[in-house]
């Protein structure tokens, strides 16, 4: 086996590793990952696990970023195409509530299960998590104050307030398909996003 071969083989199995403990992070939380379950998920040592992840806090870690890199690639990076202002927010929102229904409704959300998982327990995971999320947080805030300064949306328009509607109106939806199983969950939260954007349009 050349060189290159191997570092392939090992990119390879690393990804596995990171793909399996998120699976496991969304199906039981984040303090669910452990070297050896996730080494037994996918048929290694868990010394294999561990010498290409390192530690389990190091792996929590890596999990965290690889949910953030898949949401942003599916949800805001296409949108990015669209026009700055209410066209690019509307993008956003709306491969948002695609993903929402069609990935954390069928598997669970990360950033919001790790939140109430980790909402009362300081140190570094929890800061970590925060980050993430308020990285997100920050994106839209973004994206509507260039929808207002574009004049697209109400000059009276709070981001910070818009943001919080929309993040409930995620949370809602996955409470009410995961938990109630609502079949019509995803309806209501297309309804609750038409709703918003009447109101706060210019």
């Amino acid at each position: 086996m050349t060189p290159d071969t191997k570092t392939v083989k090992s990119e390879m199995t690393r990804t596995a590793i990171i793909g399996a403990a998120l699976d496991l992070a969304c199906e039981q939380g984040l303090e669910a990952i452990s070297l050896q379950v996730v080494a037994d998920r996918i048929g290694l040592s868990k010394s294999g696990v561990f010498s290409r992840v390192g530690s389990r806090e190091a792996l929590q870690k890596v999990v965290i970023e690889e949910y953030g890199r898949q949401f942003l690639a599916e949800v805001f990076v296409p949108a990015m195409q669209a026009p700055k202002g209410l066209p690019r927010l509307k993008a956003i929102v709306e491969r948002w509530l695609v993903r929402m229904r069609e990935v954390e409704v069928q598997k669970g959300c990360l950033y919001t299960a790790g939140a109430f998982e980790l909402d009362d327990r300081d140190g570094e995971l929890r800061d970590f998590l925060l980050q993430q999320v308020a990285a997100w947080r920050s994106t839209l805030r973004r994206t509507v104050l260039q929808a207002v300064e574009a004049g697209h949306l109400r000059a009276d328009t709070d981001p910070e307030q818009l943001v919080g509607e929309l993040s409930n109106m995620a949370i809602g939806l996955l409470h009410d398909a995961r938990f109630l199983r609502d079949p019509r969950a995803a309806e209501r939260a297309q309804a609750t996003w038409q709703r918003l954007l009447r109101s706060y349009q210019a």
